[in-house]
């Protein structure tokens, strides 16, 4: 079997992500790097051991012996790279948001459809065995008829004033942040492990910190607080979001997003409420499964290849007590999207996890409707 070749636009945080995870599926090779100079692709390239460097997005996709595009930059920057990756005959692996907003990703999906290439969105969550597991049995009908959902996607990696990101700033980010860059993660988890879609949110949005200082230089994700030397910036996006929703199969339910809770490192739950059992999944915890029932003891699944269900099984690899986690999901989410590249599908097929870019635009328009929501003091129904 051939090896697939992958281009990677982004080398922060994110992007040496993807090229770990993407080294793993051992069909895969990382073949370039563009940053946002020369200079900046080779100090990535030099670092992640990558082949090649490329001035610019616009040269890696030119490139012919580049057959897979991952988009790791900026917010800002993901319409336009993806849609040019399309259109240059690339399939795309596109971090979440999909674009800024959803005019921009009901563009992006119309491209990907009359493209007939791969055009997918890393909401890498869906692929931990368990999360799978609490899917197979919502669908099974294990759980009962799905009625309640709750949960929260907790940080603490913007506590601070003089914490700063690229995030804060609306023109690189976006007008939503917290929602935007984690609450997106936490419903289209939900939504994909009970397999219905959110139709009416209401949301509250607070900006606990309406003033930060933003550094001279650049700042790497995640790399803590600043020395506080700095400009001092108003700030517009929300810092924590509280959002009520219904689903179109008649389930309602709440969750909290934040980025300034002490402690909370990438603290994400989910509880699902059947009629007659309940489950639940912490990310801290991410190879146990809490089933809860009424009249006999409450039960841990915990992640073994002997006990999930035969669907489920392709998601685990290492035997029960040997624990997979964050970056073992990511690869899952890969390989079953370069799995469809060499079957020649578009987006996902029957019993895969990961997400296409239809799925980024309704993301894009639950974001959108929580903004909206927020900004009305009432209920507003996803376009």
């Amino acid at each position: 079997m051939h090896k697939l070749r992958a281009g990677i636009i982004g080398g922060g945080f994110i992007g040496a992500q993807h090229v770990e995870a993407l080294r793993r599926l051992g069909d895969v090779e990382v073949a370039g790097i563009a940053g946002s100079s020369l200079a900046r692709a080779q100090a990535n390239a030099e670092s992640l051991h990558i082949p090649r460097a490329y001035a610019s997005y616009a040269e890696l996709l030119a490139d012919p012996a580049i057959d897979v595009v991952h988009t790791c930059t900026p917010n800002v920057l993901h319409y336009a790279i993806n849609r040019a990756a399309l259109e240059a005959g690339k399939h795309v692996v596109s971090e979440k948001p999909l674009a800024m907003n959803a005019t921009e990703t009901a563009s992006l999906v119309d491209v990907a459809q009359w493209s007939g290439l791969l055009a997918a969105v890393n909401f890498n969550h869906r692929g931990y065995p368990m999360v799978q597991q609490a899917r197979a049995m919502v669908a099974g009908g294990q759980i009962g008829a799905v009625r309640l959902v709750h949960g929260a996607y907790l940080q603490d990696w913007l506590l601070y004033q003089n914490d700063w990101n690229w995030r804060l700033d609306p023109a690189e980010g976006g007008s939503s942040r917290a929602v935007a860059d984690i609450g997106s993660h936490w419903a289209d988890l939900v939504q994909h492990v009970i397999g219905q879609r959110i139709m009416r949110v209401c949301a509250d949005l607070q900006t606990v910190l309406p003033r930060r200082v933003r550094p001279a230089a650049p700042v790497q994700t995640f790399s803590g607080a600043q020395d506080g030397q700095g400009e001092e910036v108003a700030i517009t996006t929300e810092d924590y979001a509280a959002i009520m929703f219904a689903t179109e199969g008649g389930a309602h339910g709440v969750f909290r997003v934040s980025q300034v809770s002490a402690g909370h490192k990438n603290d994400l739950v989910f509880e699902v409420n059947g009629a007659h059992t309940s489950v639940r999944w912490d990310a801290d915890c991410p190879d146990e499964l809490w089933v809860g029932h009424r009249n006999q003891p409450n039960q841990r699944l915990t992640k073994d290849p002997s006990l999930v269900a035969p669907g489920v099984r392709a998601y685990t690899h290492l035997p029960g007590g040997h624990h997979e986690a964050w970056p073992d999901a990511l690869k899952n989410v890969f390989a079953e999207m370069y799995a469809a590249v060499r079957g020649g599908r578009g987006g996902p097929g029957p019993g895969d996890a990961f997400a296409s870019f239809a799925d980024g635009h309704r993301s894009a328009l639950l974001v959108d409707a929580v903004l909206e929501s927020s900004r009305l003091g009432a209920w507003v129904d996803l376009s």
